[in-house]
């Protein structure tokens, strides 16, 4: 077994608070705020030794690099979605159940996952801020 650095301790400090998937950048900017002096070769050789021990988990979605999550946040079905906007990834409690009517006639499923893609709540509040405010015409003056 690994013995324990601060590094590695910062970032499962940092993973674990995000309550979220985060990529080796999301991580490595995370652990700065306590160790200023890390690397990205760093979190990522830290990263495989927490994988290994089963300490974190990759999430892995269609076309993108790998972002990781907590072990015990893992152990429970659970789905993300992804901002695209952000690039953000959160989790998704609860599942739509059984997918077994979507498979073809004789096939058995294993396992599923689901990636909602859409926009976070914080980007959708920017963009609220950033809309424009429609301009009033005016009124015509009154005749009689």
């Amino acid at each position: 077994m690994e013995r324990s650095t601060r590094q590695r301790t910062a970032i499962r400090t940092v993973i674990d608070a995000a309550a979220r998937p985060l990529t080796p950048q999301e991580i490595l900017a995370g652990v700065r705020e306590t160790v200023s002096e890390i690397g990205i070769a760093t979190i990522y050789r830290n990263l495989k030794l927490l994988l290994d021990d089963g300490t974190i988990q990759t999430v892995s979605l269609p076309g993108e690099n790998a972002r990781y999550e907590m072990s015990h946040a893992a152990h429970h079905h659970h789905h993300h979605f992804h901002c695209v906007p952000c690039d953000r990834v959160f989790d998704v409690e609860g599942c739509p159940g059984s997918m077994e009517n979507l498979a073809p006639a004789g096939f058995v499923i294993d396992r599923h996952e689901l990636t909602l893609y859409g926009v976070c709540a914080d980007c959708s509040a920017e963009r609220a801020k950033a809309a424009p405010v429609p301009k009033r015409r005016a009124r015509a003056p009154k005749t009689h």
